[in-house]
């Protein structure tokens, strides 16, 4: 909290950014029009470009649900409203019972804040995410507009410096079917607002960005690291020297990049390999991880990171990671916490990492792309990630069926593959949420070859995977699989399908799906990627919908599967309960049990309820897993 009428100053790397008070030092009651100040600070997500600055602390927020902000100027940050913290949801705190409806439908938000710089220079806002349209204003000029959410943007911005300069965003977030039909579905809740950090940096005459780092174990002990960063020059034709180090403990390694000619305006990726002795490897259980840095000319810019060294292949139809066979073990993850929604703070997140840890996970997956800051505590965790990139739609459904919307797919991969490659926890690109069969009508399989084989191409140390919806796999996989290392299984029998079969006959005809699904990708990585119940204590516990039976059913999933050779891995659905439409009541669980107890607008597959309390499943899923495997059946 700024106090005293005076200017806090934080500095960070190279820039010092100073947050504005409010004249009387109550910065929630200062005249209009200067009230939102925000607090400089530094930035959740740790890595990144040096000097950046979160604008967190206080924001106003004021909801405009006839959309006439822009005709009242109110771009000007000429509006009064609530006090918030970004990030923030704005309606994520009516996401059940009365007014779901309308807050799932959303409206248009209007945050802003102050700020003051100490030096003149251009300037870079970037918002790592905002739901759903985004325009985004300096002092009254728009600097940025960007579509889409968990996709980072920037705005850019000359800024005086001992002045309050006034950032304003205005999040549309009207209709998710509309976003659906945009090919922007949303598979659960549609939380609106600001929902990850926001920083800014001064920009000088070089930017370095998206790194990425590959591992290659070499037969004398010996790691090969090849690194690569896109270098902007913003100066007069030059070249523009990157060096770096990388350190572990008491070792450091120090490298340079071939010097090539950067032209004014224009970026250009420099590339070097470092050779590691001795390399402490990532991997669960051992999360080892090095401090990368590296620096322009005369440190005029740089980049700074932690990042693992490990070396994963596809061998047969096994996943190797560091020469040694791995299974994947643990829970499905959506950002969602109650009364904040997808905005995570920093505790969300710590809480996220510790129950998976609770389970004894060894891996999750997620439908879009995580906050880098949740990376972050993955990486140190151990955890891996099966990680949805790309447009996420409903099972068997494909919406971007234009060349716009294609490109508009393709671009979102690679966004995701610049801002997060760097971390070894993400260990297979997922390109799809549940297709069917040979995909969708429309050209989702040529969308999937297209960037399958360009992901190869960029990132030849990840698996590029697609989850396949369990209910309608192909007969005979076709040419959408041809540049896929894995697949993923969603399989809900004895939930959505045979729900009243005895144990044996479910246990039988999941392990009669799992033969099937294994023959028809003969070749391939095959991982159980989904599985589960819903269960809550309206129901009795051993009925559908019951604690006692999710219990059970999840238990009996994971003995097979563990039992099963050909399996790399099994990941409950879910590891916590999460809002969805209003629409959602079930889904065709009601068809199988008609007086079956559920809250409308919350998937309560969860092993923790939505609150954070862990069911009896949590315990009986750490326990399967964590149990000896079972002898194959003959």
């Amino acid at each position: 909290m700024l106090s005293g009428g005076k200017a806090l100053a934080v500095t960070i790397g190279a820039i010092v950014v100073a947050a504005a008070a409010a004249p009387n030092g109550d910065v929630g009651r200062a005249k209009a029009g200067a009230d939102g100040v925000a607090s400089a600070a530094a930035p959740v997500i740790r890595d990144g470009p040096i000097g950046r600055i979160a604008l967190g602390g206080t924001w106003v927020l004021r909801s405009d649900p006839n959309a006439h902000g822009t005709l009242k100027g109110w771009q000007t940050g000429n509006f009064t409203g609530s006090d918030v913290t970004v990030p923030n949801d704005a309606n994520a705190k009516r996401v059940l019972g009365p007014g779901q409806k309308k807050s799932f439908f959303g409206t248009v938000a209007w945050y802003r804040t102050s700020f003051t710089v100490p030096e003149a220079g251009n300037y870079a806002v970037r918002l790592e995410s905002v739901n759903h349209k985004a325009r985004v204003w300096m002092d009254g000029k728009e600097i940025a507009h960007h579509t889409g959410e968990y996709l980072p943007f920037e705005g850019r911005a000359a800024l005086t410096p001992g002045v309050p300069h006034t950032l304003v965003v205005r999040a549309d977030y009207r209709n998710p079917y509309e976003m659906k039909r945009e090919a922007w579905h949303r598979t659960w809740f549609n939380f609106g607002g600001i929902n990850r950090e926001v920083t800014i940096r001064r920009l000088t005459a070089s930017d370095i960005g998206a790194p990425s780092v590959r591992t290659r174990l070499q037969p004398n002990g010996h790691a090969l690291v090849d690194l690569t960063v896109h270098v902007t020059n913003r100066a007069a034709d030059r070249v523009v020297p990157v060096a770096g180090t990388l350190r572990h403990s008491g070792q450091t390694l120090n490298f340079t990049f071939p010097k090539i000619l950067v032209p004014q305006g224009q970026t250009r990726v420099l590339q070097t390999t470092v050779d590691v002795k001795d390399p402490a490897l990532w991997a669960p259980g051992s999360p080892n991880l090095y401090d990368l840095t590296f620096t322009g000319p005369n440190g005029e810019s740089g980049y700074t990171l932690k990042t693992g060294l490990r070396e994963l292949r596809k061998v047969g139809t096994k996943l190797y990671l560091n020469g040694k066979p791995i299974v994947l073990k643990g829970a499905s993850i959506h950002e969602d916490a109650e009364g904040r929604g997808d905005a995570l703070t920093a505790a969300d997140m710590d809480e996220i990492v510790k129950e998976l840890q609770e389970l004894g996970a060894n891996a999750t997956r997620a439908q879009h792309p995580l906050n880098p800051a949740l990376m972050e505590r993955l990486d140190a965790a151990g955890i891996m990630v099966w990680m949805g990139v790309g447009p996420v739609d409903a099972p068997g459904a494909w919406t971007s069926k234009t060349p716009k919307l294609v490109e508009q797919a393709k671009g979102r991969v690679r966004a995701t593959l610049f801002q997060l490659q760097t971390h070894p926890s993400i260990i297979a690109w997922n390109l799809a949420n549940e297709v069917a069969a040979n995909g969708h009508r429309g050209g989702q399989a040529q969308y999937i070859d297209d960037m399958a084989k360009e992901l190869h191409s960029r990132d030849p140390g990840r698996l590029v995977a697609l989850d396949v919806w369990g209910t309608h796999p192909p007969r005979v996989a076709g040419p959408m699989y041809r540049n896929i290392d894995a697949v993923g299984d969603t399989n809900y029998i004895g939930w959505y399908s045979d729900t009243h079969d005895t144990h044996a006959q479910v246990a039988q005809a999941i392990r009669d799906h799992v033969a099937n699904f294994e023959k028809v990708f003969a070749g391939k990585i095959v991982v159980i990627s989904e599985f589960g119940a819903e269960a809550n204590a309206l129901n009795a516990s051993d009925a559908p919908g019951g604690y006692g039976f999710q219990s059970a059913l999840l238990k009996l999933h994971i003995g097979i599967y563990k039992a099963d050779p050909r399996l790399s891995g099994m990941l409950v659905w879910n590891l916590r309960d999460f809002a969805v439409t209003p629409a959602f009541y079930g889904g065709s669980i009601r068809r199988q049990v008609p007086d079956i107890h559920i809250l409308r607008g919350l998937n309560q597959k969860g092993l923790f309820s939505y609150d954070g309390r862990p069911k009896p499943s949590m315990l009986a899923v750490r326990d399967a897993l964590a149990a000896p495997a079972a002898a194959p059946r003959p």
